[in-house]
């Protein structure tokens, strides 16, 4: 029995030592390092940690960038009135299309009727002064005046011309002329377009010098006229994006009022300087809306197309910082990681830009990019 007993134990042990033998030979090696490259083996339990993605190619130089609509002031007037009165009549509404000296506004007013008082005494004054230097000329001819009285004739002539082209001028500044008959006033429009605000109602009193007050109900014009099928965009530009904008480039705009809709512009002016409160640079785009779907004061996200080779996107979660510079993973074999310095550009929904250092296509690590980073600086989990 004994003999029995040993023999069993020995088997045992036998199998115990042949099952530890063959666990050992299956274990995985670790993962091999050299310079910035890692190697794992095939069925390395760690390859289960990372996720792999290829590096999109970008076709927008800069993507999500933030802008407001606004009125173009190429095709755009604001109206004040030039003199003080009571509106009588306001003959148009918004939205309405009107006509270069269309009126806007009807005043009663005393600032206009004085102009049209001075102009016609000025004229009137003028014809007295010019037969008065005709007389004059007339009997200094047959010897029956001085050369003293001629001259101050002409000194007279001369003063109530002045006086008549100063009137007239300040009446044809305020829209009128002589042949107006009454003190009330038409405010007119300087071109066409649509009428796109109005600020005054009939009954209400307006001052000229108002607009210079700071009170915004003071200083808003009485009417906005514009052509809307041309709006400005301004946009806030980022230090990273302006690099890669230049005027000409062609810009597509995304609207949340129209999701399925992408409208287009493109950039017109970069400005030179930071803004100090939110660090963004002013650009300014001229946009194309000639379907009347835009409005004035819309917030709206605009891609800037790219004038070539514009780099590549990859998800913002494979980016880690060795120093100051920043860094991805790229598989460059099975089981095979290399560490590379990119350069980046603009962040968008959760993707950046990579201006240099990827190319189309490359295989990028997207999660498990610290695990591997951990491997290389020598700390192995």
């Amino acid at each position: 029995m004994k003999i029995y007993r040993i023999f069993n134990s020995l088997i045992l042990a036998t199998v115990a030592v042949g099952c530890h033998r063959e666990t050992t030979t299956d274990q995985p090696s670790g993962p091999k390092v050299e310079g910035d490259k890692i190697t794992f083996a095939t069925n390395a339990p760690q390859l289960g940690y990372l996720m792999v993605e290829p590096a999109q190619e970008r076709k927008a130089a800069a993507v999500g960038l933030y802008g407001r609509l606004a009125w173009n002031d190429d095709v755009t007037v604001r109206v004040y009135s030039p003199v003080a009165g009571r509106v009588t009549a306001v003959p148009v509404e918004v939205n309405q299309r009107v006509a270069a000296g269309d009126t806007l506004a009807a005043l009663d007013s005393p600032d206009f009727g004085q102009a049209l008082a001075n102009a016609r005494t000025a004229a009137g004054n003028f014809a007295a002064a010019d037969k008065s230097l005709t007389r004059a000329k007339e009997l200094f001819t047959h010897g029956a005046a001085a050369q003293k009285d001629v001259e101050a004739t002409e000194a007279a002539f001369v003063a109530a011309s002045a006086e008549r082209d100063r009137a007239a001028a300040t009446l044809a500044n305020y829209g009128g002329s002589a042949d107006s008959t009454n003190e009330i006033y038409s405010l007119r429009s300087p071109l066409a377009g649509v009428l796109v605000e109005k600020n005054i109602s009939p009954g209400q009193e307006i001052r000229s010098d108002l607009m210079l007050a700071n009170a915004q109900q003071f200083f808003n014009p009485q009417f906005v006229v514009t052509d809307p099928t041309r709006l400005w965009l301004f946009l806030d530009v980022s230090e990273l994006d302006v690099t890669a904008l230049t005027p000409g480039r062609e810009i597509f705009i995304h609207t949340p009022a129209y999701p399925d809709k992408i409208f287009h512009g493109r950039l017109d002016i970069i400005g030179r300087e930071l803004d100090p409160t939110t660090r963004t640079i002013k650009a300014r785009c001229l946009v194309d809306n000639g379907d009347n779907l835009l409005r004035a004061e819309m917030y709206v996200t605009v891609d800037v197309a790219s004038s070539g080779a514009a780099g590549v996107n990859v998800p913002t979660k494979a980016l880690f910082l060795k120093g100051e510079q920043h860094c991805v993973f790229v598989e460059t074999a099975p089981a095979q990681f290399a560490r590379r310095t990119v350069k980046l550009g603009v962040e968008s929904n959760g993707r950046t830009a990579i201006t240099d250092g990827i190319s189309p296509g490359e295989r990028v690590v997207g999660e498990g990019c610290l695990l591997l980073e951990s491997i290389l600086e020598g700390d192995n989990p």
